[in-house]
């Protein structure tokens, strides 16, 4: 299949009521397009990534009782899984798309990642488009906007990058609404804008790089 573009029904998932009900519903209306994202992508973020990159679409399988309230296809290098890594996710809440660059709790370089954006923060203050949003928990839709955001700032979020349930994405947020207007082709070609944006960051997390 070619990704279709998103619309309103993909969004209505998040209102279905009950895990089940919700499950059968992300399935068969969103799955199908994350999965179709992640072929999209792999090979431009591969080549973005200067190795193999592999698509992991999420499956929300631990899940007993509560319904997803998100759900997103994730990349990166490592075939098993992604959340021990940085990575790049294209995703939606109810009320928006997200594309991001991040590390989750569970990366054993958020240290270095903390410390790398601390030491650059003026550059990548400069760096990331006004447009971006810094999302310091994945599990919940609030975002800073860059523009809101100044060095101190920064600094904050990297100090709860290094906590024990820390992490930081940064990338573009898409409302609803705006979503469902672009074509599959605008779509995807502001995603792929965002990734190569976000490029120096990426370049933050490994461990030889000391500059953006």
């Amino acid at each position: 299949m070619e990704f279709p573009g998103f619309e309103d029904r993909d969004f209505a998932v998040f209102s279905v009521l009950g895990l089940e009900a919700r499950m059968e519903a992300l399935i068969a209306q969103v799955r199908p397009k994350l999965g179709q994202l992640g072929r999209d992508f792999s090979p431009f973020l591969s080549e973005l990534w200067e190795q193999p990159v592999y698509a992991h679409v999420a499956k929300h399988a631990r899940r007993t009782v509560n319904p997803p309230n998100d759900t997103w296809v994730a990349f990166c290098p490592d075939k098993r899984g992604y959340k021990k890594h940085p990575h790049f996710q294209i995703g939606l809440w109810e009320t928006h798309v997200f594309a991001t660059f991040g590390l989750i709790y569970e990366s054993p370089l958020r240290m270095h990642y903390a410390r790398q954006l601390r030491a650059h923060a003026q550059e990548v203050l400069a760096q990331v488009p006004k447009a971006s949003v810094f999302i310091p928990n994945h599990m919940d839709p609030a975002a800073i906007p860059a523009t809101e955001l100044d060095e101190a700032g920064l600094v904050r979020l990297t100090e709860r990058l290094e906590g024990r349930q820390g992490e930081l994405l940064v990338g573009l947020r898409l409302e609803r609404a705006q979503a469902v207007q672009l074509t599959a082709a605008q779509f995807e070609q502001t995603v792929r804008e965002c990734f190569l944006d976000l490029k120096p960051l990426l370049r933050l997390t490994q461990t030889e790089v000391t500059a953006v």
